[in-house]
């Protein structure tokens, strides 16, 4: 049986991504930013409320860079179907900010992750050394494997991370890979606004 916060998680991702269907992805993508922008600004200083190791952890996180990257996906929004290597571009684009998402939630609750004995049946966990890999150094992967072990996200976001994953990777141009075309890398802008906005309602804040 699902949690019952997978089960509302996976309710509200699919309910806000059909709210958002009649929106243009013009301001679906300003949403992305607008969030990212808003991360950049508030998680880069908490120390004082947050504990100390996620404090430090988050002023060391180069939040800016993954808020650049959320004001580039307006760029791929275009009347033209995008070329191959611009479509390429564009899901690496995606994938980039997903990552910068991804770590940051990990990092704000970085006391939840290193006493979370589920982590210890992932890839985040250091087998050789016996310590859990910090968000910071994770590399995509295994930070998904992480999230899979632990329940963190339900089946569709996960779903929607290991998309991005696939498709990202054909930056790796040298061997052949495939990648999803215009209209599929359009519905994941708009899957990933809602995850976002998921991953941002669940980190707390002080009043």
């Amino acid at each position: 049986m699902k949690d019952d916060m997978m089960v509302f998680l996976e309710t509200q991702q699919s309910d806000w991504v059909a709210g958002a269907t009649n929106l243009p992805l013009s301001a679906i993508a300003q949403r992305i930013a607008m969030i990212a922008d808003d991360w950049a600004g508030f998680w880069i200083k908490v120390d004082g409320w947050a504990p100390a190791e996620a404090a430090a952890a988050l002023a060391e996180a180069n939040l800016r860079r993954v808020a650049s990257l959320a004001h580039s996906t307006q760029q791929w929004i275009r009347d033209e179907p995008l070329s191959d290597g611009d479509l390429v571009l564009a899901w690496t684009n995606l994938g980039a900010v997903l990552e910068g998402a991804l770590r940051l939630f990990l990092t704000v609750f970085l006391a939840d992750y290193l006493k979370d004995k589920k982590m210890l049946e992932s890839r985040a966990f250091n087998k050789k050394y016996q310590v859990l890999t910090l968000p910071s150094n994770l590399t995509f992967d295994n930070m998904l494997d992480a999230y899979e072990k632990s329940e963190l996200l339900p089946n569709n976001q996960l779903a929607l991370c290991r998309r991005l994953q696939h498709n990202r990777n054909a930056i790796h141009a040298f061997k052949l890979r495939d990648v999803e075309t215009d209209e599929a890398f359009q519905v994941a802008l708009r899957e990933l606004a809602a995850l976002m906005r998921s991953l941002d309602g669940r980190m707390p804040r002080p009043f």
